[in-house]
């Protein structure tokens, strides 16, 4: 008889929870090292930032007085709001209330279409008023307002990529809710992809002062 036929069914069960145990804390530390990777990322952007800043106080005023504040308090409200339903979502689905789950997610996911709509819309006023980098009206400009559209646009626009790649991800995690591999006994998946949202919501949060309040 082999080794495992002669283990009795507790020490099978407790085998197989230990296993389950060790993967979810890997995937959960391997998601953990993604987002620090990816905070890395932005925070070399805002030590460019700051230091352009520093360089060209003036400049930079005048470009955050070219900024809509009022599309950046819409978005900023629209990601905080969508914070809220990731994690209804997951406390949803941990509790086993599958619908109610899938009607959070997709509200999350509702919310990162409303802020990129929000963000195309500011971004087409913006372009109509010639205001975009290499644009005849931006060169004619100071230095200092020229490094601050080129970082609006790259950090704006690195940002909306992020939400897009957010919104692919929660799209992948509602069929997986709708086809039950993920359930209230297995939501890691679910988990890490509400961490990835939560950390775009962040950046975002750290954006709003630094190209909407400056004026």
């Amino acid at each position: 008889m082999s080794e495992i036929a002669e283990r009795p069914p507790e020490a099978l069960s407790h085998g197989a929870a230990e296993h389950k145990h060790k993967d979810v804390l890997g995937a959960k530390m391997g998601m953990w090292i993604f987002l620090l990777t990816e905070l890395l990322l932005f925070a070399g952007l805002f030590l460019v930032y700051a230091v352009y800043r520093y360089q060209h106080t003036a400049g930079f005023h005048r470009g955050g007085m070219e900024t809509h504040t009022m599309f950046g308090t819409v978005n900023t409200m629209i990601l905080l709001t969508s914070s809220l339903t990731m994690v209804l979502a997951i406390g949803a689905i941990q509790r086993g209330k599958k619908w109610l789950s899938v009607t959070f997610l997709s509200s999350t996911i509702g919310f990162g279409l409303a802020f990129l709509i929000v963000k195309g819309f500011e971004w087409s006023i913006e372009i109509r008023k010639g205001i975009y980098p290499g644009s005849p009206s931006l060169l004619k400009k100071s230095n200092g307002e020229i490094l601050f559209f080129g970082l609006y646009y790259t950090m704006t626009g690195l940002h909306a990529l992020h939400v897009f790649a957010g919104m692919i991800i929660l799209t992948f995690m509602l069929v997986f809710i709708l086809r039950n591999k993920i359930t209230k006994d297995d939501y890691v998946k679910l988990e890490n992809a509400g961490l990835y949202w939560h950390l775009v919501d962040i950046i975002w949060i750290f954006l709003f002062p630094l190209f909407y309040l400056i004026n």
